[in-house]
Formats: C-alpha cells, sequence, structure tokens
C-alpha cells in the first residue's frame, strides 16, 4: 500500500474527502518527524514507538574498488512494534 491508497482507505475510513485525509496524514507524518527531529520519542500504545537510535561511525568498503572507507556516526529513526500490533500481524500464523 503506498501513500495515495493509504489516503484513499483513511479517506473511506473516517468518511471524509481525500484531500482532509491526506491533510491530517501529513499532519501526523510532520508532528512525528518533529519530535524525532528534537531527540523526543512517540509512543502508540499497543502500536509500537518510534525513536532515534544512534549509529557509531564505522569503516565500511567501496562495492566496486574493495577500498576502506569511513563512514561516520548518524542518527536513525527506529520503529519498534507494540504487543498489538505484534497480535494482529501473527494472527492465523501457522495455518498455511
Amino acid at each position: 500500500m503506498n501513500k495515495g491508497e493509504f489516503v484513499e482507505a483513511l479517506a473511506d475510513r473516517l468518511d471524509v474527502s481525500r484531500a482532509q485525509a491526506e491533510r491530517a496524514l501529513s499532519g501526523v507524518l510532520e508532528i512525528i518527524s518533529e519530535q524525532l527531529a528534537e531527540g523526543d520519542k512517540v509512543a502508540f500504545i499497543g502500536f509500537g514507538s518510534f525513536e532515534v537510535s544512534k549509529r557509531a561511525a564505522r569503516t565500511g568498503r567501496n562495492p566496486q574498488t574493495g577500498a576502506a572507507i569511513k563512514i561516520a556516526a548518524s542518527k536513525i529513526p527506529k520503529f519498534s512494534a507494540g504487543a498489538t500490533l505484534k497480535a494482529a500481524v501473527n494472527v492465523g500464523k501457522g495455518k498455511r
């Protein structure tokens, strides 16, 4: 499902226009992005949480030449699924 399909499903679910659903989704994503940029954690009980994780500097390899390169330390967004989401994904597991 891409963003357009998600917006359409959200509009149908909430019985609002597609434009309203797109503004709502964009607003939610902007708030999550802003909070992560400030170093805060965003948690939705049962669904999961978004947080920033630090990745240490390391040495990598250029795949074309094999030469060693230095990769700088960075911050990356991380999502951890909550118990309710994990249970929903695993419904019917093993029945294939």
